[in-house]
């Protein structure tokens, strides 16, 4: 093991922007510094925050791997025919092999910074981040779970 695959996404990401800057850069203006940042201000400017953008990149990702893994899903079925037998398991076979690497990727930086981005709150009894609408603000990583979960091994459903 190497010693950035000891470093979590967000320690490798902030890692590789520092080696990119080493040595550039000026200090920050006083009025950079006094400057409020906030969701309002950074719309205000035209920037999208990094978790906004992030989480945009996200969910684009899963509709464009969704219609990839259909697509594979319909040609397999329509190859194996009446087999369904035959169809699953190839069909698991396929799953396993499919990699979403650089979309993972994204979803770890997303786990890691979210909270600190956002700037969320702690939740002392669970002593974690409270949730967001509810619901726990971390994505799960796409893998073959995922595929046979929105692809079930049975012929023509998907």
């Amino acid at each position: 093991m190497t010693q950035d695959d000891a470093r979590t996404p967000a320690e490798r990401l902030v890692r590789r922007d520092l080696d990119e800057r080493e040595g550039i850069g000026r200090p920050l203006s006083r009025r950079t510094r006094q400057m409020q940042r906030s969701v309002e201000e950074y719309l205000k400017a035209g920037n999208k925050p990094r978790w906004m953008q992030r989480l945009t990149d996200i969910d684009r990702g899963i509709a464009r791997e969704r219609r990839r893994i259909e697509h594979a899903h319909r040609l397999l079925s329509a190859e194996c025919g009446h087999d369904p037998a035959r169809f699953a398991e190839r069909w698991r076979e396929r799953a396993h092999q499919l990699r979403f690497d650089e979309l993972n990727e994204l979803i770890d930086q997303h786990n890691a910074w979210y909270p600190i981005e956002r700037d969320l709150p702690m939740d002392p009894r669970t002593r974690d981040y409270v949730k967001v609408h509810g619901r726990s603000y971390r994505r799960r990583p796409l893998d073959a779970e995922w595929v046979l979960e929105q692809f079930p091994p049975v012929p023509g459903r998907g």
